[in-house]
């Protein structure tokens, strides 16, 4: 299956997923999910977000099986690379600017995966289970900025082609929300980890999630999502600034008309109407 075929198959099981139709999102990507590396990456996505919400040790298995089933599927659509080189960017990480597209959103869906494989580790809840899901971050963040690398070396045609706003929005996806989350450390933990090559810029982290949110990607939904859950929940908690309330309006707006019964246009417009002190509102929508 060629890579646009295959994106516009994932769009359509992501419209699936929003629209609650989660058992056909699964169905569609299923018979793919061992060629494709973005129908590995849907499926794996799916089944984690399913094992987040339940907790349940089937459910982790069941995902944690498909993440590595998924990243062995992108693993083969990346560039191959010779010892010399695999040592040689052990010391300097160059990257390639030879790549092709294929082998582009291959490293964009590889730190994808291994970023959610991380997230999976860190709910094994042990010293191993931390420092292993540290390393996979650590690797994660490379990639991305390996691909944010590539991005810019990336020439003006081929950033016309269909499938390049795809990567581009992926990389604002990854970036921003690196710097966002890494943004809310303490400023001592912060300087520990910039030490370690991380990068923890705010307004970095906004501007690149709202360039990926109001691009037609398949990531924009992913980058909407973070800066909702942002604004309406970690802003909250942590007092950090004053919620963008119209923001977050204009970037739900499109998905609850298209979706008007997604659970998640529900969520969100609820946690919306609640800081806005629109009880009324909420205690007749079924969130």
């Amino acid at each position: 299956m060629g890579l646009e075929t295959a994106l516009k198959e994932c769009f359509t099981a992501l419209n699936f997923f929003l629209n609650n139709r989660f058992a056909d999102a699964l169905a569609l990507l299923k018979p793919w999910k061992s060629e494709s590396m973005y129908h590995a990456m849907g499926y794996s996505s799916i089944l984690v977000m399913q094992a987040a919400v339940t907790f349940d040790a089937k459910d982790m298995d069941a995902a944690m099986t498909s993440l590595r089933e998924a990243l062995q599927v992108c693993q083969r659509f990346r560039k191959k690379t010779g010892l010399m080189e695999s040592l040689a960017n052990l010391w300097y990480r160059q990257p390639a600017d030879n790549l092709t597209e294929e082998e582009m959103h291959a490293e964009l869906c590889y730190a994808e995966v291994l970023l959610q494989k991380a997230a999976l580790t860190f709910l094994d809840e042990s010293i191993i289970g931390f420092i292993k899901g540290g390393m996979k971050i650590r690797h994660s963040y490379q990639l991305y900025k390996d691909c944010q690398a590539m991005e810019k070396v990336t020439k003006d045609e081929e950033k016309q082609r269909s499938t390049h706003i795809h990567f581009r929005g992926g990389v604002s996806m990854g970036i921003g929300s690196f710097n966002l989350m890494l943004s809310l450390l303490p400023s001592r933990v912060l300087r520990l980890m910039e030490f370690l090559g991380f990068s923890g810029d705010r307004e970095v982290g906004l501007s690149e999630l709202r360039e990926g949110a109001t691009t037609n990607n398949l990531r924009s939904i992913l980058s909407t999502l973070t800066l909702l859950m942002f604004q309406l929940y970690i802003t909250v908690i942590l007092g950090t600034a004053d919620v963008n309330l119209s923001e977050c309006e204009a970037l739900l707006k499109p998905y609850c008309e298209k979706f008007p019964n997604g659970a998640l246009m529900h969520f969100f417009s609820a946690r919306i109407a609640v800081l806005k002190g629109n009880f009324t509102f909420v205690s007749t929508h079924d969130v």
